[in-house]
């Protein structure tokens, strides 16, 4: 089993069961060191980039299985790599989790701006959830 620290849309746990086709994983509050996260350009999601000072609020999901993580893949896309990165919990204890991280070549989708949960729940997660391509890409498997 693995853990997937969630930093965007995945956060809500009904987005999240619809990606990987459970709705019975565990998550919790953790914090992702290192890394600051961004709004893209005309997107609804956000993305995460490696900036030293940073750091990105999230939750880490537990018992993601093989098959929720290749549905998560293919939900991610090729804008994204997914790395073992550590992760801090609520108990403030180093968490080893999987991390969709931005490829650098997919940097200039970049918005200088950073993402907002809080606006994503409120503006744009009703659309997100009848449009996003990547729920295309999962079913049309």
């Amino acid at each position: 089993m693995t853990v997937v620290f969630t930093y965007g849309s995945l956060m809500c746990d009904d987005i999240m069961a619809a990606v990987t086709g459970s709705d019975t994983l565990l998550n919790e509050a953790a914090v992702l060191a290192g890394y600051k996260r961004y709004a893209i350009l005309d997107e609804a999601f956000p993305a995460v980039v490696a900036e030293p000072l940073a750091s990105v609020v999230g939750k880490v999901y537990t018992g993601v299985d093989e098959t929720n993580l290749a549905r998560l893949d293919a939900f991610e896309g090729e804008w994204y790599s997914r790395k073992s990165l550590q992760v801090r919990g609520v108990d403030e204890q180093s968490i080893n989790a999987e991390v969709y991280v931005l490829r650098p070549e997919y940097s200039s989708v970049l918005a200088p701006w950073s993402w907002s949960y809080e606006y994503f729940l409120e503006h744009g997660r009703q659309a997100f959830m009848a449009q996003y391509i990547g729920y295309q890409r999962l079913f049309d498997r």
